[in-house]
């Protein structure tokens, strides 16, 4: 691969992030509202070097909302093309704590499906929504506000 003035190889830089489609008994997901920018999305982040994207996740997810998480399955691998984030989402299920606002999240709500769309940008709902398709892992790209079309 070349850089673009096409003298010498370059890496390409990405960003590895984790979020968990956290799942409860009744179908209802956990979502928060981002103090950073005001928009709901799953809980994630960015995932540390010393970590496993599992460890990753479980960890965002308490941090973000007070709630400990089971890790069940990959579902999706979602690519921001402008940003150049690799976004890894993971269902989860609840196992204890207490859904909570954090330092990272201004609200944190319990959201059935038909919710997820009306509040989330088509971006992030999609994560949440492919997480109910059992056995299913989804390889989706988009460019930060709306989704790539599959080729």
């Amino acid at each position: 691969m070349s850089n673009s003035t096409g003298d010498k190889p370059s890496t390409p830089l990405h960003s590895v992030s984790v979020a968990g489609a956290v799942i409860r008994e009744d179908g209802r997901m956990l979502v928060i509202k981002r103090r950073d920018n005001g928009n709901w999305e799953p809980p994630g982040g960015v995932l540390e070097l010393d970590e496993t994207p599992e460890e990753g996740v479980a960890r965002e997810v308490l941090e973000e909302t007070g709630v400990h998480v089971e890790v069940d399955q990959l579902t999706g691998v979602y690519k921001n093309m402008a940003r150049g984030i690799i976004a890894l989402v993971f269902r989860c299920t609840p196992s204890r704590g207490k859904e909570r606002p954090t330092s990272e999240a201004t609200a944190v709500k319990w959201l059935g499906p038909e919710e997820i769309t009306k509040h989330m940008g088509s971006v992030y709902a999609i994560r949440l929504l492919d997480a109910l398709e059992p056995n299913k892992t989804h390889i989706r790209s988009h460019d930060g506000i709306k989704l790539s079309e599959n080729k």
